[in-house]
Parts: structure tokens; sequence; C-alpha cells
């Protein structure tokens, strides 16, 4: 699996899957979320509509996955962080975080994609401590075992998340 790094804007990667940090509505929110739903149309919000008719909100760390309506990606793994919460337990947090990397790989696999994008999940209003979550995201997909995925590119969207992803994996 190579791994690569881009700073810029997520809904412009070409990949066959781009994650999104969803909240647990899957309705559309601020962020990368709410530029995900939309740059990629009423479609993607259709598809997540029909999820929660189906199974309820997606709970933390858990992921789901739709079309990607406009967007140049073929599909978009909803990924739900975590809300950082400095009184809560720091392994439970960062856990709950490497599920989101996790599950969204998974289900990339089971869909047979072969390149994905992660934005840098849970770190913008959630307030995750960003050299924290680099370290989760880019130890997960280190070890994450896959003969199917090729190619994970990590899209950070600001200066500051990209330097530190740039060092750690120097």
């Amino acid at each position: 699996m190579t791994i690569q790094l881009l700073q810029g804007d997520i809904t412009k990667i070409t990949v066959e899957a781009i994650v999104n940090a969803a909240n647990s509505t899957l309705l559309g929110g601020g962020g990368v979320d709410g530029a995900i739903h939309s740059v990629g149309g009423p479609e993607i919000l259709r598809a997540c509509q029909a999820i929660r008719n189906k199974q309820g909100i997606c709970e933390t760390g858990e992921a789901v996955i739709t079309t990607a309506g406009d967007l140049p990606a073929k599909k978009v793994i909803h990924a739900v962080g975590p809300i950082f919460n400095v009184d809560a337990e720091m392994e439970q947090q960062k856990q709950l975080l490497a599920n989101c990397y996790l599950n969204s790989l998974k289900l990339a696999e089971a869909h047979h994609l072969k390149s994905v994008a992660f934005p840098n999940i849970s770190t913008g209003a959630y307030g995750f401590p960003k050299a924290i979550a680099a370290k989760v995201a880019i130890k997960t997909v280190l070890h994450y075992p896959s003969s199917i995925i090729e190619t994970v590119i990590f899209v950070c969207f600001d200066d500051e998340n990209y330097q530190m992803y740039h060092k750690i994996l120097k």
C-alpha cells in the first residue's frame, strides 16, 4: 500500500473513495462534511437519508458508504469521528478515532476500492488534538493489512495538519 500526502480540497481528489468526516446524523454539517455534501450534490444526502431510515444514526467510530454524486470519486465513506473531551479517557478516544480509519478501510476493501483519500477526521469542530490525531491516523493505516487497497492519500486542508503529517511520515 502506497501512502501519499496532499494539501488541498478533498472534494477535488480523483480516487475511488473519499472519506467524509461525518456527524452521527449523516445529514451534512460544516467543514469537510458540508463541503462533500455541497459539491457532491443531493444524491449523497438521499443516500444518507436511506441509510438513516434503515439503521438510525451512525455511531462514533463507525462508517457507511454511499454514492459520490457529482464528486470525482466513485464512493463516499462517511466515518463518524469522536468529539474530543478533555475529561474522557484518552486511550478510548484514540481507539474511537482509529476505528474511523479501520472501518473506512474495511468498507473500501468490501467494495473492492483500490484508492482511498482521508481528511483529518475530528480535528476541526470536534476538537481532537491535531498531533495526536495525525499519529493515530498514520499508525492505523500503516498497520492495516490490505491486499486490495493500493493507495491511501491523506488530504490536509490546512498547513498545520499538513506539516504534522509530513513530519510523521518522514
